[in-house]
């Protein structure tokens, strides 16, 4: 049973409005790049290398993305400045899909649920996205339960337990203060006897204990593989986008601990800071799989790269 591309077809508005910020910031710094000039030299693109890095595209993937426009100026010998948006958004483009972000996600065998761990810091919107998550499972057709396995804040165990009961899904959850990988395993258990099509793991966020974090997230993991032998299908980690090099920071501090297969990036209707969205995927090879563009229930969205980058530059070439 695959699961990816399940749901429908994104909203180009609610992406067009969610990447405003980022759109108007970076297509300015371009304007003024391009300003006076007649083709792509050294200077504009010492210039377009400042953009991007104030973009929060980070340090290495601008560098690799300055290096194909190299390569291609020095191919093509003479490229206009009015061809540099073109040449920009092909080069972002491919370079999101050597990440394979619109990959296929995990085959399930038959009978047993899809299971997605949820990871990330407290803040980032972790336990939201999986409420947001719920519903579109839930709304593609499919019978979700949640867990709520991040046990050490009483607030976690309480606001997985709304989103449950505004999606209308199973939620299943100890005291504050129980063994996460024992909640995984009834919420595995309970998942498979009831015939659910998806878990969603919520776990605990915070990283001041790598060893501490590790050891966690490993015995999730290896309770769960006592029910499904194959789970988790997913390890998605959850992002704020508006932290912009912050999120680079964590992200790379959760990939040390644990594999991670999936990004979703929240909080982008919010900030100029979309550019991170490039980088992290770029810098940790792991694809981009949501995005959160706002508060609403259908503003998470499946991430498509060539959608992305037309919202970011405004228009379709």
């Amino acid at each position: 049973m695959a699961f990816w591309g399940l749901f429908g077809k994104k909203d180009q508005e609610t992406l067009d409005r969610g990447m405003e910020k980022t759109r108007k910031g970076m297509l300015d710094k371009l304007a003024h790049v391009v300003a006076g000039k007649s083709k792509v030299d050294d200077d504009v693109l010492d210039e377009l290398e400042e953009v991007l890095i104030t973009s929060d595209v980070g340090v290495d993937t601008t560098l690799r993305i300055i290096k194909r426009i190299e390569a291609r100026v020095a191919r093509d010998k003479y490229v206009g400045s009015d061809e540099l948006n073109k040449i920009l958004r092909e080069e972002i483009v491919a370079l999101l899909a050597e990440n394979d972000t619109q990959g296929e996600s995990a085959e399930v065998a038959a009978g047993n649920p899809y299971v997605v761990m949820v990871v990330g810091v407290n803040g980032v919107g972790k336990t939201t996205t999986i409420g947001k998550l719920a519903w579109m499972f839930k709304q593609s057709g499919k019978k979700v339960v949640l867990g709520a396995a991040d046990t050490f804040r009483a607030a976690a165990v309480e606001q997985i337990s709304i989103w449950g009961e505004r999606v209308g899904v199973q939620v299943i959850k100890q005291q504050m203060g129980a063994d996460p990988a024992s909640v995984a395993f009834d919420t595995l258990q309970s998942a498979k006897a009831s015939g659910a099509d998806v878990v969603l793991i919520d776990t605990a966020g915070r990283l001041h204990n790598k060893v501490g974090l590790m050891n966690e997230l490993k015995k999730i993991k290896d309770v769960m593989k006592k029910v499904v032998p194959d789970a988790p299908h997913e390890i998605l980690l959850v992002l704020d986008g508006s932290t912009g090099q912050n999120a680079f920071e964590q992200a790379k501090q959760f990939a040390a601990v644990t594999p991670i297969t999936g990004l979703a990036i929240t909080k982008l209707d919010g900030t100029a800071k979309g550019g991170v969205v490039i980088g992290i995927s770029d810098q940790l090879q792991v694809p981009v799989k949501y995005i959160g563009l706002g508060e609403g229930m259908s503003d998470l969205q499946m991430f498509d790269r060539t959608d992305f980058v037309d919202s970011l530059f405004g228009e379709k070439q």
